[in-house]
């Protein structure tokens, strides 16, 4: 029985390059029924009973493109034993809006990590570990462009897919949401697998219609689930789906707060003249001081603004 793992990531994270160094030549290209986006799968280079996809690159599990839509059906419908969510480092917080997302479908996720290189090279510093206990999932370094870590987050992915071992979000939203999620799930007893059921009740709660239809709930829910998310509309003051968006961002800062460390770059003399004259207290002599004094310093700033090629609209009003 074959093993079926699928790649997720964001357009440009070097998905596709580490496909090619999983698969090798053992690939196949066509297209997704029904649509003209291109679809690859291929078999993991010394394992045949392992089957890779390659998903379209996407920003969300939301259906606003055809490639998310693609990739969306795919993960719900033909559940893949496993998933590696390729993210790149050098842009992480942004790669981080999907897998969030991911992590809720009930499927082993592996994180990774991918331009760790890049990472490293900018002087920048990624807690792997807690990344991961912060996350609920593995995660590991890859750098797809020389060919590292792929081999290993395959590894991970069968490990995970032959013990049937789902993620587990450590993501929650507010307490609010949390009771309005709780309260829709009650809906989904029955109808949906436990595993699954948090992805869709977050989906519900978006008023995602085509979750909605797939779902085929009795008219009486239905009513009873619009009426849990317009009373958290109403108390929050805002859409659903912006509630949920505005509230994974704020997840995402803190997980960045806690395992990311950016080197400090140096400031540059247009920075340097900018806190200069933006200071409250800094500043205050070069437009306060007496008029002879107040003259010297500004020519000086002027000079020091030219020679840096920075303008100074700021003196000429």
């Amino acid at each position: 029985m074959s093993i079926r793992i699928a790649l997720a990531g964001n357009p440009n994270c070097g998905k596709t390059t580490m496909f090619n160094d999983l698969t090798g030549s053992s690939q196949y290209v066509g297209n997704w029924p029904g649509v003209t986006v291109e679809k690859k799968e291929g078999r993991l280079k010394g394992k045949k009973d392992v089957v890779i996809t390659d998903l379209p690159g996407i920003y969300s599990l939301s259906p606003y493109t055809l490639e998310e839509v693609v990739s969306r059906n795919y993960l719900m419908n033909e559940h893949p034993d496993a998933i590696i969510n390729l993210v790149d480092g050098t842009n992480l917080e942004r790669n981080l809006y999907l897998t969030t997302q991911i992590l809720e479908l009930g499927i082993p996720v592996v994180l990774a990590l991918n331009m760790i290189d890049l990472v490293k090279k900018n002087g920048d510093q990624i807690d792997i570990k807690r990344l991961g206990e912060t996350l609920g999932c593995k995660v590991v370094e890859t750098s797809a462009l020389k060919g590292t870590g792929s081999r290993e987050a395959a590894a991970e992915a069968i490990s995970l897919a032959s013990s049937r071992k789902a993620a587990v979000p450590q993501h929650e939203f507010s307490k609010t949401v949390e009771e309005a999620l709780a309260a829709i799930g009650a809906h989904l007893d029955g109808v949906i697998d436990d595993s699954h059921a948090r992805w869709y009740a977050v989906k519900l709660f978006e008023r995602d219609e085509k979750v909605l239809e797939a779902v085929k709930l009795p008219e009486g829910s239905k009513q009873s689930i619009e009426a849990i998310v317009a009373a958290v509309e109403k108390e929050l003051d805002d859409d659903s789906e912006s509630i949920i968006t505005n509230e994974r961002y704020e997840y995402i800062a803190k997980v960045m707060k806690a395992c990311v460390r950016k080197k400090k770059k140096a400031l540059t003399t247009s920075d340097k003249i900018d806190r200069i004259v933006t200071n409250r207290w800094l500043a205050l002599p070069i437009f306060v001081g007496p008029a002879d004094l107040r003259g010297g310093h500004v020519c000086g700033l002027l000079c020091l603004c030219q020679q840096s090629g920075h303008h100074c609209h700021r003196f000429y009003q």
